[in-house]
């Protein structure tokens, strides 16, 4: 499908969606938005597919959202490009596959919380994150939700509330990104690490992924409780009876769900 303002390829196991306006500095514009979420909904049932990386063209991964769109209209409009944001950014830790963002230049508002909101996220040295709303006027309160699972909350309340900018080795040491690289080696450590997770069974890591949010946020004894009835499940899967053997017998697994 022939798509304005994203790419979509699929090499092996691993699919990449690019943001592909650098003009706007990859602004999450309506019709983005809307294609971006006709990839995710093509991308979960596609059982081929293991990892996902999302990336932009251009010196800047995503500026939040069209500003364009932000002048002079009504609430129904407003609440349409945030509510369809809203749905995209929940598909992102609804599909089975690992989402990774590989980001270069500035993430700023939306497009923080797109990062944030990825499952894990590989960055370039001169990357930035900024929530810069507050300085518009317009609190970045649907970034924030993101921020604030990802660092801590004295560290997002002064990014929400200051608006500057982290570079990365800080962003790093929040833990609002996994990895700092140079920028010349930024798609390659990306794809490195894209391909250490689809050595996995993909019917291993869609249960993984679904079971990191089910518990996360859940008090202690809840957590344990989801967790041991899923593990429980797992162990009866095809692939997990045939990674215990691999292993005792020091072979390879051959994954059913590959």
């Amino acid at each position: 499908m022939p798509y304005q303002e994203i790419l979509y390829e699929v090499n092996e196991a691993i699919a990449f969606l690019t943001l592909n306006n650098a003009a706007k500095i990859n602004a999450l514009s309506r019709r983005m938005i809307g294609e971006i979420i006709q990839v995710l909904q093509q991308l979960e049932a596609d059982e081929s597919i293991k990892v996902l990386i999302i990336k932009a063209a251009g010196d800047h991964f995503c500026a939040g959202h069209n500003l364009d769109e932000m002048v002079d209209q009504g609430m129904k409009e407003y609440k349409f490009i945030f509510d369809q944001c809203t749905r995209m950014m929940q598909m992102l830790h609804d599909i089975p596959q690992p989402v990774i963002a590989q980001v270069q230049g500035i993430a700023t508002a939306a497009g923080c919380q797109l990062a944030a909101w990825c499952d894990l996220v590989v960055a370039e040295e001169g990357a930035r994150f900024a929530t810069p709303g507050v300085q518009l006027g317009l609190f970045c309160t649907t970034p924030m939700v993101a921020i604030t699972r990802a660092i801590g909350r004295k560290a997002a309340m002064e990014m929400l509330l200051t608006g500057r900018f982290l570079p990365a080795a800080e962003a790093r040491e929040l833990g609002l990104i996994n990895k700092v690289v140079p920028r010349q080696d930024l798609a390659a450590e990306t794809l490195n690490l894209a391909r250490q997770i689809a050595k996995a069974s993909r019917l291993t890591l869609g249960l993984g992924k679904q079971g990191f949010y089910a518990q996360v946020d859940q008090a202690d004894e809840k957590a344990l409780h989801y967790a041991k009835h899923t593990i429980a499940l797992n162990n009866l899967a095809e692939d997990a009876q045939a990674g215990i053997k691999a292993f005792l017998q020091r072979t390879t697994p051959q994954w059913q769900n590959r």
